[in-house]
């Protein structure tokens, strides 16, 4: 007797809907998307009790054809494919035909929809499948889809419903979400009455963000787009000080589609390297736009789950596009939040900061000046003197600083600040340098010498946004000055040769990151946060983040090439593990060897390191050997990169100043310059700020005066 039968069509259903619908964000995700794909330019969402009471969708798309009404209830009826091949055009959100067939078998449904605007159309009501009524009913153009009584035919899957506040957060979210992924449409969500989603419709991207997460979130966000051969970007990515605690917040659209994709939330942290703390996630609505071709939307119940013909190389776009949209920031945040705009505010008085041409005119005119060198001097040439002298004072007071802070300050700076000193020893009379191996005039060297965000050389100063807001100020001055120092009174004309003369010594390349801001020390509070100032405001500056930024890029440059620099020990440093941790870690050696650490076995569970970098920090070598053997431990899978990275900034951190340190003014200065030549000057490795801003309006306010 044969055993297989076919299930009845509406068995058939009620299973399918345990697949589709899942809950009653479920039907609301599955009626806006078939409204949407109906040409709607409004959707309105009206829900009761989390969507288990009543659910209510209205569109004002095309609407369904009288004779399409019933058929549209059957399974696998749909307008959007016709043949296999369409599998792999897709361009719409549904196309499968089980949304309104899964629906309609758990529920009790009733439809109004017409096509035209004569006011002729159509009512169906749908009872746990079973069709109820067909007939001819007035209504608008486009379709009005009431649910009533979610789940009352099955029991069992009502009873795993969660409580009515954890239903309507995933219908809020999901609302988010299709808000978020189609800006054009104007979208209302209401809960027994209450507004909780109103967009116009308008198109602006960050409008509907400024709907959904608010105002100041808006305000923090950074636009973006960009362009392949294969793939298209655009959305708004959020400034390093503005993050949350989960990734609930990231937001990425394919053809119009939401999708949740870990290889591309990867790919957005990867780009906020270093610019993040530990166990913080940014804002980010990514609307991507690909060929239907290269995207499969059919691997997930859902469509919530994509699969990528040309995955690593979309990866690979967008996380070079978010971190070029960071790049051309500055990421210092902002002490005190303030609006963006005009006031009508009586200014009392304004505050007036030296500017820093004068402040280096003071202090160039107590140097001693060569003869050769008119009084007349450009104030490029009165920079480089200023900077002379400062670095010279440095290297002869190297002993005030901690031993722990400087370790050896050739090693621990830079290769620029190298290159910076050896040059600037004999300036004013010195009048060129090297950079790339090209002789460049020292009149450019303020130009030359500042990495940029990818590592070149930075030529041109930028108009840059003020921290947090979208005033513009422009970062570093444009200095004008020649070879020789007389022509500075022609700073028009030396404006321009400068100009072009620098972007020929820049090797072409435009700059990526806007000039660190310039700013004058005022003092150090309680011997761990710098006091700057500048004509923008004023700026604190975590001495330590500061300084483990400025040894982090040289100790990632030096891991780079660990073999280089890899030194024999006349008395080697003898390690000790568990049982398990020395076999894992003898299968591991050739890693330590990769960041030009040489280990062996000596006996039992003991190693013994013959050799390491000769710039480790002097008297933490073993403290930094070990805390690595620990990460590679722990680690499952280990590359290269990751490897240099985690000893980089073991290094950095031992090797840095401390909290509670005194300095110099001089030696505090210098770090501060040494902050702006690095390639990202905002975050320590960690990711916590390095520099907070007070606006000069934010010290007006905080005195009363602004009125």
């Amino acid at each position: 007797m044969a055993k297989i039968k076919v299930l009845d069509e509406h068995i058939a259903n009620q299973i399918a809907a345990g697949e589709v619908v899942e809950r009653p964000a479920s039907v609301v995700k599955e009626l806006v998307e078939n409204a949407i794909d109906a040409g709607a330019t409004k959707v309105d969402v009206w829900t009761e009790e989390g969507g288990l009471s009543s659910i209510r969708v209205t569109d004002n798309g095309s609407g369904i054809d009288p004779e399409d009404c019933e058929t549209a209830f059957y399974r696998h009826a749909t307008s959007k494919i016709s043949g296999g091949r369409d599998l792999f055009q897709i361009t719409s959100l549904g196309f499968r035909g089980e949304a309104l067939p899964s629906i309609a078998s758990v529920s009790k449904v009733e439809v109004v929809t017409a096509c035209g605007e004569d006011g002729a159309g159509r009512r169906l009501v749908i009872e746990g499948g079973t069709l109820k009524s067909n007939e001819d009913a007035p209504a608008s153009r486009g379709t009005d889809f009431r649910v009533k009584e979610l789940f009352y035919n099955t029991p069992a899957r009502l009873k795993y419903m969660k409580t009515v506040q954890t239903e309507l957060g995933h219908i809020s979210d999901y609302m988010y979400r299709m808000a978020l992924s189609h800006p054009e449409v104007a979208f209302t969500l209401r809960h027994n009455g209450n507004s909780l989603l109103q967009t116009l419709g308008g198109g602006d991207l960050l409008q509907v963000i400024a709907a959904v997460y608010g105002t100041t979130s808006a305000k923090a966000m950074i636009g973006l787009e960009g362009e392949s051969l294969d793939f298209a970007v655009s959305g708004f990515v959020s400034l390093p000080d503005f993050t949350r605690s989960n990734r609930s917040a990231i937001t990425t659209v394919v053809n119009g589609r939401y999708i949740r994709s870990h290889v591309l939330n990867q790919a957005i942290m990867r780009a906020y390297h270093t610019l993040l703390p530990v166990g913080r996630h940014p804002l980010v609505v990514l609307r991507l736009v690909m060929h239907p071709s290269l995207v499969d939307v059919n691997v997930h119940p859902a469509k919530l789950e994509v699969r990528f013909s040309k995955e690593a190389e979309l990866v690979a776009f967008v996380e070079e596009k978010i971190r070029a949209a960071l790049s051309h920031e500055v990421l210092i945040p902002k002490a005190v939040n303030q609006r963006i705009g005009k006031s009508n505010s009586i200014v009392q008085e304004q505050f007036h900061f030296p500017k820093r041409e004068g402040l280096l005119g003071d202090l160039a005119s107590g140097l001693p000046q060569d003869k050769d060198v008119p009084s007349a001097a450009a104030s490029i040439d009165l920079d480089n003197a200023a900077l002379t002298h400062k670095v010279q004072s440095v290297n002869a007071n190297l002993e005030q600083l901690p031993k722990a802070s400087v370790a050896d300050q050739q090693n621990v700076a830079p290769a620029a600040d190298k290159d910076n000193e050896s040059s600037a020893s004999s300036v004013p009379k010195q009048n060129s340098a090297t950079v790339g191996g090209e002789k460049v005039p020292e009149a450019l060297k303020a130009s030359v010498s500042y990495p940029s965000a990818d590592g070149k050389q930075d030529s041109r100063p930028q108009q840059v946004r003020e921290p947090g807001h979208g005033l513009g100020y422009t970062g570093r001055p444009n200095h004008s000055g020649a070879s020789n120092p007389r022509q500075a009174a022609q700073p028009a004309q030396n404006s321009a040769a400068l100009a072009r003369a620098a972007e020929l010594y820049s090797r072409g390349e435009a700059p990526k990151r806007p000039a660190f801001p310039e700013m004058t020390l005022i003092g150090q509070h309680h011997g761990t946060y710098l006091i700057a100032q500048n004509d923008q405001g004023l700026y604190l500056i975590d001495q330590h983040a500061a300084h483990e930024r400025i040894n982090y890029e040289y100790y990632y440059e030096k891991f780079g090439q660990p073999e280089e620099a890899s030194q024999e020990l006349l008395l080697p440093i003898t390690l000790e593990f568990t049982s398990a941790e020395s076999t894992k870690i003898r299968d591991r050696l050739g890693w330590f060897e990769q960041a030009g650490v040489y280990m062996e076995p000596f006996g039992g569970q003991t190693f013994r390191v013959t050799a390491y970098p000769h710039w480790f920090p002097a008297g933490d070598e073993s403290s930094i050997i070990e805390e690595m053997a620990e990460w590679v431990l722990s680690e499952r899978a280990i590359d290269l990169a990751k490897l240099r990275e985690k000893a980089s900034t073991l290094c950095s951190c031992k090797a840095s100043i401390k909290a509670n340190q005194r300095l110099s003014d001089i030696q505090a200065q210098t770090l501060i310059e040494r902050l702006g030549r690095c390639k990202q000057p905002y975050t320590c490795p960690h990711g916590r700020p390095i520099v907070v801003s007070f606006s000069s309006y934010d010290l007006e306010k905080l005195f009363k005066r602004v009125m």
